[in-house]
Order: structure tokens, then sequence, then C-alpha cells
């Protein structure tokens, strides 16, 4: 059994000014999500991770570094889609003899217009040459940016084939009645949407929690919504929701890295992987006019 469950944060990648990994921060950054930042689980390495935009090699010695870190690995999934099988392959490996609970597969992403049984057959090859042995394997469904989707019956196809293989699904489409629909049709199967706005649905609609990308900084609102009881729900929520919109206004990961350099007060936080860019100087100032609104930091704040 693993401990994915509830607010996870799809943990942003500090960088060096060289833009290599910079893997002390990031093991830091893990460990305070784990703990004030108020997170049951760390998806490592996903989209807001920037994962795509490294190499293989700096990809797995970011996974070592937190392994060796003294974290707690049943509550991380590590992102390990590539669009070679063999990276993939080698980056699920890593992850599953590491210790971490999950393994997020992103769909092959260059060729387009993919047919489904082809789909099937990638994942089913790739757990094969990994072995199932221990594998926890979680699919990530984000078509806006791989081009290629999960349907639902491709989904259905492969937790029927690997039932104790395929355990659940992050969704990052945004489309509330995809997620629950998978969650009716494949009792069991975990599923996470990407936003802190679903938790609010969480129990109605069967949803295992939310992988965000904003829990970076909201995770200890989102968690007095998942843990807590009364007016501190809604308020929990609420103010979540309304931090998530203010850093939505910007492009998502050098937002998200902005507010923690904002919230933290370390600039460094700001660098991000070409081809991104990082917020403007404009931008942030905008930024730090939002937050300020919403409570998250102060007047005071630098």
């Amino acid at each position: 059994m693993t401990k994915l469950k509830g607010v996870i944060a799809a943990a942003a990648t500090p960088l060096t000014d060289d833009l290599s990994i910079d893997l002390d921060r990031l093991v830091s950054h893990c460990r305070w999500l784990h703990g004030e930042g108020g997170c049951d689980g760390i998806n490592l390495l996903g989209t807001t991770g920037e994962a795509t935009s490294f190499s293989l090699g700096q990809r797995i010695e970011a996974m070592r570094a937190v392994a060796d870190g003294g974290l707690p690995l049943d509550r991380f999934m590590v992102g390990t889609g590539a669009a070679a099988l063999d990276d993939a392959v080698r980056l699920t490996a890593e992850a599953r003899n590491l210790g971490f609970a999950g393994a997020l597969l992103l769909p092959p992403f260059y060729y387009k217009g993919i047919d489904e049984d082809d789909l099937v057959a990638y994942v089913e090859t790739l757990v094969r040459r990994v072995g199932a042995n221990g594998l926890n394997l979680y699919l990530y469904h984000f078509p806006a940016n791989s081009g290629v989707p999960y349907s639902a019956d491709v989904v259905a196809r492969l937790r029927d084939m690997m039932p104790e293989t395929v355990k659940g699904l992050k969704d990052s489409s945004g489309d509330l009645d995809y997620s629950a629909d998978l969650v009716r049709r494949l009792p069991g199967f975990d599923v996470f949407p990407s936003a802190e706005a679903s938790l609010g649905r969480a129990a109605e609609l069967g949803f295992a929690g939310c992988i965000s990308a904003t829990a970076n900084v909201t995770g200890r609102f989102a968690q007095a919504y998942w843990s807590g009881e009364g007016a501190a729900k809604s308020q929990g929520l609420a103010a979540a929701v309304e931090i998530r919109a203010a850093i939505a206004r910007f492009p998502l990961v050098a937002s998200v890295k902005a507010a923690l350099g904002l919230l933290t007060g370390d600039s460094g936080w700001n660098r991000v992987m070409p081809p991104l860019s990082s917020l403007s100087s404009s931008q942030v100032e905008a930024l730090r006019e939002s937050l300020r609104s919403t409570g998250l930091i102060s007047s005071a704040a630098a």
C-alpha cells in the first residue's frame, strides 16, 4: 500500500546559476513541503518540476538526492515519462528501485495521433521491461502539453490488464467529468485532479486528493480543507483557490517559482529552464501585489 493520498504538491525544482538542479535546495524544499508546507505527498519531477527539460542523468541525480535525503519516499511519486521508451524504462525502474511510492508516466509525447492500441502496447512494453514486481504506476493525462491523451478506454484497458501495477492517474486536463468517470468505471483506482478547487468535490466524486503546482505555496490551506473540520475547512479551501488564481495570472511554472521567491526572499527561485522564461520584474511586482491581497505575504515582504 502506498500513502499517496490527499494534498500532493507538484514540486518546483530549484536551479543554480548555471541551470543545473540545486540538489540541496530541492531536498530542503521537499522537506518543507512535507512539514510546514502542509502537504501529504510530493510529485517530484513533474511538469512544474520541469522534468522534460532535464537530461536523463540530471533526473536520476535528483531522484537519488531525494532518496538519500531521509524523506518519506512512500509519500513521493516521480515523473518518469520520456519521448524515448528506453529513457522512460530507465527512469521508471530507477524510481521503483530507489523506493519511491509511484512512477508518474506521461505518454510518449512527440508523435501525435497515436492509436489507442499502440498506446496500450507502449505502456505494456514499459511495464514488461521494468518488471511489475513492486512497481506502482500512475498515468499522467495532460493532453494540452503531451498532445497524446490517455482516453478513458485506454485507462480502463490498462487497469484491467495490470490491476496490481496501474494504480491511478493524475488528470491535468481540468475536466472533472473525465476524472469522475474514471472513478465510477474503476473502483479502487486513485484519481488526482490538478487544482485545489477539486478537493471541494473529492468526497462527492471519489477523488484520492489533488496534485497541484500551486500546492508549493497553498499546501497548508488545502490541507485545512482536506483534514480539517468546521469553518476551517471552507476557509482553507477558499484561501487555496484564491492564491491559485493569483498565481495562475502568469505562466504557471515561472509564477509558482516567483511566488516561492517572494515567500522565501530567495530570488534564485526565479530561475527556470529554457525554453521557459522567468517572469519579468513587472510581472513579479504584479504577482507580489496579488499575493498581498490574498494575505499570503505581508505588505512588508521584500
